[in-house]
């Protein structure tokens, strides 16, 4: 890893814990249509675009309207709250300092990223921000943190990537960088495919150091 390291960030299940509030309103969706779903069926919502999965569970709909009746759930009372993952924004804060390039790279679309920035506040600390419109191809595909790469000027070689979802771990792999996996919405055995697992981001250094690049 070249003496340049950029760290790029998952949003949601990384520096956010939204998950479970989006298992529920995924799950009422999936209600309202008649699709038979289990926890795994959701789970399989996790680290990808909305669309992408609704394309597959409810072929021939009109995404737009979907989404639509996604953002009118997620006003309804009760739902749980959007928390902080442990350690997120100082560690942000800690790699900005350290004067390494920052991006966020999501699944989700950029008012959400924007927004959730801002109310970590660490808006001001991403270099630049791939999100759901910015890639035509979604996690698991790499796109989008090529993408990220490319617009920091740094090789995918150099780049260390934090994810909390399967989809997002294979695109950071597919991308040929270091992942460093949250187990915040997965069990840590199941992000056997990152090259280090932790809890949250409470107490992890930066620069990232021991490796000498991603796994072959």
């Amino acid at each position: 890893m070249g003496m340049r390291a950029a760290a790029l960030f998952d949003l949601d299940g990384t520096l956010i814990n939204s998950e479970a509030r989006s298992l529920v309103v995924w799950g009422m969706l999936l209600d309202s249509h008649g699709v038979e779903h289990d926890e795994n069926v959701l789970r399989g919502f996790m680290g990808r675009r909305g669309p992408d999965v609704l394309g597959e569970l409810l072929p021939g709909y009109d995404v737009r309207a979907l989404l639509a009746e996604i953002n009118s759930y997620l006003a309804l009372p009760g739902l749980p709250e959007v928390e902080v993952v442990p350690g997120a924004a100082d560690y942000v804060r800690s790699v900005a300092a350290s004067g390494a390039p920052t991006a966020l790279v999501t699944s989700a679309r950029r008012w959400w990223a924007e927004d959730r920035l801002r109310w970590l506040g660490v808006y001001d600390l991403v270099q630049t921000m791939v999100t759901a419109e910015d890639v035509t191809a979604g996690k698991p595909d790499p796109e989008a943190y090529l993408t990220a790469a490319a617009r920091l000027g740094v090789e995918p070689a150099d780049c260390v990537v934090f994810e909390d979802s399967l989809a997002g771990i294979a695109a950071a792999r597919a991308a040929g960088m270091t992942c460093v996996g949250l187990a915040t919405t997965h069990h840590p055995g199941e992000l056997a495919h990152a090259d280090l697992v932790v809890a949250d981001l409470t107490g992890v250094k930066w620069p990232i150091t021991g490796w000498s690049g991603p796994p072959a």
